[in-house]
């Protein structure tokens, strides 16, 4: 850490590299924020650009906020894809093509100061720990459904990883004998089966059939239109087709809550993303039956299933503070 940087003038940031967009805040030693930006990624941009891109954003984030570049203790960036904790390294990042990048080294030249580079979704799932709907949890799994599926862990106040890799990979763990793919080709999997996508996938095709008729004139045929407001709405509205959908990726969801349940039994299950903010209790409520209808009646009364509290801030958050506890070891 800095010699000239005190406590009481210590600023972290958290930045999240999602895949559709860019996010950092700037937090003082008590995690107040101090200045926030936002841009959106893009996709066809490689990780040199990408890059500076990330620079970029921080340097004009610490501009319009008045800070002094020489205020930061640190930096936690949270990457899509599994990453190397250890090395500061996205190993793969499928949704930005990036294989194979050193992020931390990269960044910690360029700010002088130290960049820990982690999952996004360990640092949403950490920032809940810390911050939100998991705070004081033995363990806290999350699961985040949006353009794939998303999963992390905190257990016992540690992001879980492996040897040089991240984990939880929840997502790509196959739950049907189905043939439809998601992220990758493997078939069957949990984000193929009850992603974000898929839902906003089977709800067109539900509209183009003339099943969804509020989605027909209000959301269309067009996939990059239909947003999880909107499949909310077709459902108030009384679109069954799409209660249906939605009713079906929960219980999958529900399914890989159990299997995680037998695997790790957290005390907390932890579920974000812009499709369980939209419907919060139909989603967070059929998960959580589902689950404790198929877990071993021993592990039944011993876990909670709820809804993320941060909001877009989770991952921002949570990098930002497993920066200072790297750091800093609080």
């Amino acid at each position: 850490m800095p010699e000239d940087s005190p406590s009481s003038d210590r600023v972290w940031i958290g930045f999240d590299l999602g895949g559709t967009k860019m996010l950092t805040i700037a937090y003082d030693d008590e995690f107040r924020p101090l200045g926030k930006r936002r841009r959106k990624t893009r996709g066809s941009e490689g990780a040199e650009q990408g890059l500076s891109r990330i620079e970029s954003t921080i340097e004009k984030m610490l501009a319009e906020s008045e800070i002094s570049p020489k205020r930061i203790a640190g930096i936690g960036i949270g990457c899509p894809g599994p990453v190397d904790m250890d090395r500061g390294r996205i190993l793969q990042a499928p949704n930005l093509g990036w294989d194979d990048v050193n992020v931390s080294a990269r960044l910690a030249k360029h700010f002088d100061c130290p960049v820990y580079t982690i999952n996004d979704v360990d640092a949403g799932v950490y920032g809940e720990y810390r911050f939100g709907a998991a705070i004081d949890a033995r363990c806290a799994v999350g699961i985040f459904p949006g353009t794939g599926i998303g999963g992390g862990c905190v257990y016992q106040g540690q992001i879980l990883q492996g040897a040089g890799v991240s984990c939880m990979e929840i997502g790509h763990t196959r739950i049907s004998s189905s043939i439809r793919t998601g992220g990758y080709s493997f078939t069957g999997t949990l984000e193929a089966e009850a992603s974000r996508l898929t839902v906003a996938a089977e709800a067109v095709k539900a509209a183009y059939r003339g099943e969804a008729p509020y989605l027909m004139a209000h959301g269309g045929t067009d996939l990059s239109d239909i947003r999880s407001g909107t499949i909310a709405q077709a459902i108030e509205a009384g679109d069954v087709a799409i209660h249906a959908l939605v009713l079906e990726a929960a219980k999958t969801i529900g399914i890989a809550v159990v299997n995680i349940v037998h695997l790790l039994a957290p005390d907390r299950i932890i579920l974000g993303g812009g499709l369980v903010e939209a419907m919060e209790e139909l989603i967070v409520g059929t998960v959580k039956r589902t689950a404790r209808k198929h877990v071993m009646h021993a592990y039944r009364d011993r876990f909670d299933v709820v809804a993320a509290k941060l909001g877009d801030d989770a991952g921002v958050l949570g990098a930002a503070a497993w920066a200072k506890h790297r750091a800093t070891g609080e």
